[in-house]
């Protein structure tokens, strides 16, 4: 976009420090209890359903949610919930045809001769309900990975979320990382950031955000929010141009001298992460617990170890060739010094013989 002369842009004026964290979800995770808010590990990694709490809790009663029936023989349903787990037994056990065909079946690939993925994926700038299981046939699955990192891609925290990326969890996953002012940042970039604030604000712990942080949307998904949205609009603009956050937005110069607008952080860093991440979902979806959290955080470690040493390259690079700069400076003003003692001596010269 090219600069308007209108809006007051002072290249020249010396910014404060600032700050930005960069957050998103990826939508996987491994199995944990499939009681209600349980997230113990498995007793039974191979086919169980529960922790071992749970596990003696429940007994022998049937896995329907609200049935208080015995289970029979090996099933694990009632006599008047056998459909239900026959329907179970067709679409999960490696006997059945369907059942060697989700096996077969890669991440988020669909054929037409497959079932249809039950994935809910939630809409980032709309509020979401968690939903509720209909029986216990299965251990549940963490909804996503969170991650917060820097706009140059190194990794600062992660979690799990469990049932759904809420704004209530996104909160508090900030105030467990940042619990204190002077640790905080003073731009939070997150595809919902306009449900964040709004949370926020009703929760009453926007009175301490307020003090130092403002939540922003990254530039890719704020072009599919609202345009009625005012507070999304107006608050969580990631490169407002009436000079309201010039730390977001510096002009730059094109090839060819031309001012232009340039977003001053990289708001795709954790888009950048997961789609990263996401080539080993294969592998850690079928993790327990405790391997799954060390296997990625190992890789994490790993990529923002990368990160670092590439930006010292850059760095680097960048020292080198400014120092050819100045070598090719100093060569060509001592050329110019050269030329000008000769020029004065050939005048001297023909003074004399005049």
């Amino acid at each position: 976009m090219d600069v308007d002369s209108d809006v007051d842009m002072n290249v020249d004026m010396d910014h404060a420090p600032v700050k930005m964290v960069v957050m998103d979800g990826i939508v996987m995770g491994p199995t944990h209890c499939g009681y209600d808010d349980c997230t113990n590990d498995l007793d039974n990694s191979r086919g169980g359903a529960f922790c071992a709490y749970h596990n003696i809790v429940y007994g022998t009663r049937c896995r329907v949610r609200d049935c208080q029936d015995q289970r029979i023989g090996q099933t694990q349903a009632c006599e008047k919930h056998q459909r239900e787990w026959f329907k179970y037994q067709q679409e999960h056990s490696r006997q059945t045809l369907m059942g060697v065909r989700r096996i077969l079946q890669r991440p988020s690939e669909s054929m037409p001769w497959q079932p249809a993925l039950q994935r809910y994926d939630q809409p980032h700038d709309e509020s979401t309900s968690e939903r509720e299981k209909k029986n216990y046939f299965s251990p549940s699955r963490f909804y996503c990975v969170e991650t917060i990192c820097a706009p140059c891609g190194v990794v600062i925290a992660w979690t799990k979320f469990d049932k759904s990326e809420s704004p209530t969890k996104i909160l508090k996953f900030l105030h467990d990382v940042y619990p204190t002012e002077e640790s905080r940042p003073a731009y939070i970039c997150i595809d919902k950031a306009c449900l964040v604030l709004r949370t926020s604000i009703a929760n009453k712990s926007w009175d301490m955000w307020s003090k130092t942080s403002r939540f922003i949307v990254d530039s890719y998904h704020y072009i599919n929010h609202r345009t009625t949205d005012h507070l999304c609009r107006k608050w969580c603009n990631p490169a407002p141009l009436n000079g309201s956050a010039p730390n977001l937005v510096v002009v730059a110069k094109d090839n060819y001298g031309n001012p232009y607008y340039q977003r001053a952080y990289n708001t795709q860093a954790s888009e950048q992460l997961n789609s990263w991440a996401g080539g080993f979902e294969s592998i850690l979806r079928r993790m327990t617990p405790g391997n799954f959290n060390w296997f990625l955080h190992v890789m994490l470690v790993y990529h923002t170890r990368y990160v670092i040493d590439r930006q010292k390259k850059r760095a680097e690079k960048k020292r080198v060739d400014e120092d050819e700069d100045e070598d090719e400076d100093e060569d060509e003003g001592e050329d110019e010094d050269e030329g000008e003692d000769e020029d004065e001596g050939e005048d001297i010269v023909d003074e004399d013989e005049d």
